[in-house]
């Protein structure tokens, strides 16, 4: 009884620890990336909200979408299109879950977590097509069915980098492969890094690869007929999605927790290596005019999958030569 009761209560711990995290990083990211972009592009943007550096405005923008009136259009199908963010959202909170920081703080540790990370974050993009096949509105169709292609396109290029890493590690769990992970792996496994980044960065739709909710074509894409609460929920999965994927780069390729007094603050170099590589993301939002179409597919099939496949490759001779 009291076991279960303790196992009980340590669950619960972990539950409430993920959805703190969830609520928390995202904003984080989003604050920073409205300053960075600020800095970057020479203006100031929003500086009074809270009375220092405009610390408060992702708050007051969350006050915003809460009172904004939540639309349904006639003609879309009711139950899809609202439970479609749901969909994009809920995918990273679970991956999140399976994210090690430390040894000892991870949600969940499981035997195959790289893989569980992969394909639950690759649920999300099912959000985008319900929204955009729901919403009655060919804007929202064409960028829900380029969100699919371009998922397809970069999905394939992803799996063959992180299974390039498994292979080095000799294991398929993120705790494993951080514990596996040496400093020769900055440059043995720096292509398939570069592969990773990218392919993430256009899963996430992020720019340069936003043509999915390019706004001087395709209005805002899938999003187009939502509001309010809704659409916030479509923006902080976005900011959920650099979080989750820039913690799996910080895991795969940058070690995790190691680092000076990993024993004690191997969290905090988690977080810390994960963040500067969502501020990369965020400059490449900054740095990077949008592709078109033809040169995002052009980019997947021709430059991406086969240097992913030479990695993997490399991996697998260096794996086999030194066993």
């Amino acid at each position: 009884m009291g076991a279960t009761v303790s196992d009980t209560v340590e669950v619960t711990l972990r539950a409430v620890g993920v959805l703190a995290a969830f609520l928390v990083l995202p904003l984080l990211v989003g604050q920073t990336e409205h300053k960075v972009m600020a800095h970057m592009q020479g203006r100031l943007g929003p500086m009074y909200a809270g009375g220092f550096h405009g610390w408060a405005q992702l708050v007051a923008d969350g006050v915003k979408f809460v009172q904004k009136e939540d639309i349904t259009p006639a003609a879309a199908d009711k139950r899809v299109f609202r439970f479609a963010p749901a969909v994009a959202l809920v995918p990273y909170l679970v991956a999140l879950a399976a994210i090690p920081l430390s040894p000892d703080v991870v949600a969940a540790d499981l035997p195959a977590s790289a893989v569980f990370v992969l394909a639950v974050t690759a649920v999300g993009i099912l959000g985008t097509l319900m929204a955009g096949w729901a919403s009655a509105n060919k804007y929202s169709l064409l960028g829900a069915m380029r969100a699919a292609a371009q998922l397809l396109s970069y999905e394939l290029p992803m799996v063959l980098a992180v299974a390039s890493v498994c292979l080095a590690a000799g294991s398929l769990s993120l705790s494993g492969i951080a514990a596996a992970w040496s400093p020769w792996w900055l440059i043995f496994q720096l292509p398939g890094a570069i592969v990773f980044l990218v392919a993430a960065v256009a899963e996430l739709q992020r720019p340069p690869f936003d043509m999915p909710v390019a706004d001087s074509e395709i209005v805002f894409g899938a999003y187009t007929e939502y509001t309010g609460l809704r659409f916030a929920f479509f923006l902080l999965s976005e900011y959920a999605g650099i979080v989750v994927m820039s913690l799996l780069f910080a895991v795969l390729y940058l070690g995790g927790w190691h680092g000076l007094l990993s024993d004690q603050l191997g969290w905090l170099w988690t977080l810390l290596k994960g963040f500067c590589i969502a501020v990369v993301v965020i400059w490449l939002r900054v740095a990077w005019p949008r592709l078109r179409e033809d040169q995002l597919q052009r980019l997947a099939w021709l430059v991406l999958v086969p240097l992913a496949l030479a990695q993997l490759a490399l991996t697998g001779v260096w794996v086999v030569t030194t066993a």
